[in-house]
């Protein structure tokens, strides 16, 4: 966990100084640090918490890039990968049951990107279309 947390520190003092070419490279080590290290983390909720930090500072970096679709599909990756977690009967029930906290939040996460920068392939296939357009209930018989 701290070998990832000094990765993630040195990759946001490089997106700050507007070095994004080293904070990608940086930030790309994070994931992969957490994405290997998932399943091994003592503390489920730092284990995702690792996860989910990596992948959207890596959504907000393809922002300030003006890649907004590489943008959506780190943040439709975090969030696929918590919902796979939850299904995964094979996991503890502590990195499952801290998936599902962490899930609401990238579901949030994913809507607001919508809302700023519209639909992409990813989060259309992801969320169904249905983010952006919330349905009008019907009452009555079908």
């Amino acid at each position: 966990m701290e070998h990832w947390k000094r990765t993630i520190e040195r990759a946001n003092r490089c997106f700050m100084a507007g070095e994004l070419v080293d904070a990608r490279e940086a930030y790309l080590q994070a994931l992969a640090l957490a994405q290997v290290l998932f399943e091994r983390w003592a503390d489920a909720d730092e284990a995702v918490a690792a996860c989910v930090i990596s992948h959207h500072n890596l959504a907000d970096l393809h922002l300030r890039l003006n890649q907004p679709e590489e943008s959506a599909e780190y943040l439709c990756a975090i969030h696929q990968r918590l919902l796979q977690t939850l299904q995964d009967s094979r996991l503890s029930p502590q990195l499952r049951e801290a998936a599902l906290r962490q899930s609401s939040k990238t579901y949030v996460e994913l809507l607001n990107f919508i809302s700023d920068h519209g639909e992409y392939p990813r989060t259309h296939r992801l969320l169904g279309g249905t983010a952006a357009q919330p349905t009008t209930p019907h009452y009555g018989a079908h």
